[in-house]
Formats: C-alpha cells, structure tokens, sequence
C-alpha cells in the first residue's frame, strides 16, 4: 500500500553523511493527549488570575479607576464604578474565566486527538523526519 507519505520519502532521499531517520506518527494516545492539554490548560488558568490580579493592581496604583469613576459620575450620579469593580469581583470573574477555559482546552485536546486518529486512516500519518548531525 503506498501512501502520500511514502512518496514524498522517496522524493525527498538525498544521499548526506548524517544518518537520517524518518518515523510516522500513526496514533495519540487519547489519555496522554487529555492530560497533556489539563497541564496545559492550568498554567493558562494561573496566568488568567495573576494577569488579572497584576492588571488590576496597575490600574488602582495609577488611580484610573477612580478618574473613570469622576467620569461615570460625571453623566449619572447613581452609577459607582468602584461598587462593581474592586478585587473581589475581579477575582471571581477571572477564577471564572480560568475554570471555563480549563474545561474547554482540555475538551478541546481530547477532540483533536480524536480527530487525529480518524485522519490517519486517511492520509497515512505524520511523516517526521530525524538526522543525526
């Protein structure tokens, strides 16, 4: 059976000096893909709330919120920004946003793995090629 892939090996052989190895990915390992996109997923939580924590503390430190709060209150005097915007919100909303996130990349690994291992019976694999220089 003689796939794309093994075509483009057979083109692509030049003599060099350097042993080269050319090896086809064939299979993701479905729980090795889901753990893999869970540990990925949790650093990107971590940098959503310290980048949201940092985000806000650069704001307060530099009193914009308090100069968009003279603003709001310039056009209506009921509306107080720092009544929805303090640590404690910004913290809830960006905890939030890094649980929604963790459960969706870690779907969205396990999705590609599948769709991965569905394509190769198609196309023949990933043709990765390796020299030793």
């Amino acid at each position: 059976m003689s796939t794309v892939a093994d075509k483009l090996a057979k083109k692509s052989s030049s003599k060099t000096s350097a042993k080269q190895v050319r090896l086809r990915l064939v299979y993701v390992d479905f729980w090795s893909a889901v753990k893999l996109s869970f540990l990925a997923s949790v650093a990107l939580a971590i940098i959503t709330i310290v980048g949201a924590f940092l985000i806000f503390m650069v704001l307060q430190t530099t009193t914009m919120l308090t100069k968009l709060d003279d603003l709001f209150k310039a056009f209506d005097d009921s509306f107080v920004l720092s009544d929805y915007v303090g640590l404690p919100q910004v913290m809830a909303f960006a905890a939030i946003v890094a649980i929604l996130n963790l459960i969706v990349f870690t779907v969205l690994g396990a999705v590609v793995a599948g769709i991965y291992n569905l394509m190769v019976k198609v196309t023949g694999g990933l043709l990765v090629g390796f020299t030793s220089n």
